[in-house]
């Protein structure tokens, strides 16, 4: 990054520029993945009762913002230098993205273990792969102004670069909004669910269906349950809360192993109805 922030004021180059933003935003997300890391160690207490773990949701959603914005200046900034191409020395944009590249792909080589563990490393690795892929980019403008002449060079590679850091940016700021939103778990079905729920013995209706996910592989459910009356005299309650859990659990694509059931007896569903 320091190597890149120094090429950057050295040579002018908009698409060094764009790849040194990138690079700040990397070690920005690298720290911010490390400290979020460390806080989902923290055990749950009462008044946290999931502990830290969506911090990893925040955080990932946050180089996301920041990656986006970048990636906006950079489109704005490049349209601008197609028609007004600053002169911009080949040879030492060649060299510092070289060093961009040798940087990045060491550090692919560190995150690629972790990259499918949770929302924030993923992140993390992502974001250096494109960085790596900036890099490249810079390296190709810098032999084709170097050896061409051609200005413009600089400027195509750097909204190529943007084309790669904002549609990922976008697509990390919707998966990470779907959790902080509560929606479903993306692949589970809560149609499905219901119907599989009340497809089981003794089951009269099911309402207040529920579905988030916590964080990276915390997906959670919570429902009601109307049951026969006799369920609850003849004992087969505990039986078909057992058979519920492991429908939600064994049935899906998305495994919920953390689900919250309320079994009513009919009579009370009767009495006082419920809201779906």
């Amino acid at each position: 990054m320091v190597a890149q922030v120094i090429g950057a004021w050295i040579t002018g180059s908009l698409a060094l520029l764009t790849d040194t933003a990138h690079a700040v935003t990397d070690t920005a997300g690298l720290v911010v993945a490390l400290i979020a890391g460390r806080l989902m160690l923290r055990p749950a207490s009462p008044g946290r009762t999931w502990g830290f773990r969506r911090v990893e949701v925040m955080a990932a959603l946050g180089q996301a913002t920041l990656l986006l914005l970048v990636g906006l200046y950079a489109a704005a900034e490049g349209a601008r230098r197609l028609f007004a191409p600053p002169d911009v020395p080949g040879g030492e944009l060649l060299v510092f993205g070289l060093v961009g590249l040798a940087a990045n792909s060491a550090a692919i080589l560190v995150l690629s273990s972790g990259r499918g563990v949770n929302f924030n490393l993923r992140a993390a690795f992502l974001e250096v792969v494109n960085d790596a892929l900036g890099s490249l980019g810079v390296v190709v403008a810098g032999i084709i102004v170097a050896t061409t002449g051609f200005s413009r060079a600089d400027a195509i590679a750097g909204l190529l670069i943007v084309a790669l850091i904002v549609p990922r940016a976008i697509k990390l700021i919707r998966e990470t909004s779907r959790v902080l939103m509560e929606f479903a778990p993306a692949g589970l079905d809560l149609g499905q669910v219901r119907a599989h729920i009340a497809a089981l013995d003794h089951v009269q209706e099911v309402h207040d269906l529920h579905a988030s996910t916590i964080a990276t592989g915390l997906p959670v459910l919570t429902v009601h349950v109307v049951v026969d009356d006799g369920c609850f005299n003849d004992g087969h309650a505990a039986d078909l809360l057992k058979d519920i859990r492991a429908c939600v659990a064994e049935h899906f694509p998305v495994a919920v192993r953390h689900s919250t059931i309320q079994l009513e007896p009919a009579s009370r569903r009767d009495r006082t109805g419920c809201d779906d």
